[in-house]
């Protein structure tokens, strides 16, 4: 089996990213040949510094690695490098129809905050995303849950263009985990936990202090009431639940029958207390690996020749079935 993921490196990785991504990429290791990707062409798409975005690459790099990521089990790259991304990008095009792209929430929740230029890039996000995919493939890709709409775009591109030009591409699979696929914001519960979009004090980073860590949980935003237990008018404890659940490794049922009615004081403390043991690790390598950033650009550079192998044999195929330039060898 194949998987296939990629990541924005876009600011600092919070712990949405970690338990809804991350750790599901270190587990990929495990299961199939693992694919992973920092998708710096789908940065540009909204308005950036083009130094921060460099630092952002290694940044998350480091990041990827500290938590597990190791570059002889799987292969790991910078999209940018792999130019047969925006080619397939572009001939996928041709089976993906307007509509479906209006459609897509994350275009109209991010085009919604751009104040000056919305971008042709922003709207053609999910056609770069099915190349990324597609163009290795992959029979399975794990995302948080607000990219299920976009994986099932990818699976109508690809069963649409096998239709039309005959069985080229694979129609991937989405894995979303049960516990810690949408962690949300510590102050805003109603909205899932951002780098962008969301507030300071409700973000919670993976390489943020402990000191840092446990305060933003102690002023977390929960209810007038005091039972540890989920429901639809406790967002807020029920995001604690979730969070403490995913960092132990059990059930959000079982965190809930531990704590019975404790009180939401002592159970947000014990979830900043777990958060920053299940963190601590991954925040000492970190500091290790981003000091050494020749080290980081020899394994995305190492990772990008083993993708654009596989890449460009897929499109040998892609290109002869759409009949487009003329008959190529396999290299």
């Amino acid at each position: 089996m194949r998987i296939f993921s990629g990541i924005q490196p876009t600011g600092r990785k919070h712990l949405g990213n970690y338990l809804g991504a991350i750790v599901q990429w270190v587990a990929g290791q495990d299961r199939g040949d693992a694919i992973y990707c920092l998708v710096d062409l789908h940065a540009i798409t909204v308005p950036y510094e083009a130094a921060a975005l460099r630092e952002a690459v290694y940044d998350t790099a480091a990041t990827l690695l500290a938590a597990g990521l190791d570059s002889e089990r799987c292969i790991f790259f910078r999209q940018g490098d792999v130019q047969e991304h925006s080619e397939l990008c572009w001939l996928l095009s041709s089976v993906t129809a307007y509509g479906e792209l209006t459609r897509m929430t994350q275009f109209k929740d991010k085009a919604g905050s751009q104040r000056e230029l919305v971008s042709a890039g922003l709207f053609f996000y999910p056609v770069l995303q099915a190349a990324d995919v597609l163009a290795y493939r992959a029979n399975e890709v794990p995302v948080g849950e607000d990219q299920r709409q976009h994986v099932e775009l990818m699976r109508d591109v690809a069963e649409r263009f096998n239709f039309r030009f005959g069985e080229t591409l694979v129609v991937p699979e989405v894995r979303v985990p049960e516990v810690g696929a949408r962690i949300m914001d510590l102050q805003a519960p109603d909205r899932k936990m951002s780098t962008t979009g969301g507030t300071p004090q409700g973000t919670v980073y993976v390489t943020d202090e402990p000191e840092a860590i446990v305060k933003k949980f102690r002023s977390a935003v929960t209810d007038s009431g005091a039972e540890v237990l989920r429901g639809p008018e406790k967002a807020g404890i029920t995001n604690l639940i979730d969070i403490l659940a995913a960092v132990r490794g059990s059930t959000p049922e079982e965190v809930e029958a531990s704590w019975g009615g404790s009180g939401y004081g002592a159970f947000k403390q014990a979830v900043g207390d777990a958060v920053v043991e299940y963190l601590s690790p991954v925040r000492s390598r970190y500091h290790e690996l981003r000091s050494d950033e020749g080290e980081l650009e020899r394994i995305l550079t190492a990772g990008a020749d083993k993708a654009r192998a596989i890449a460009s044999d897929t499109m040998v195929d892609v290109r002869e079935a759409m009949g487009v330039g003329p008959v190529r060898q396999r290299q």
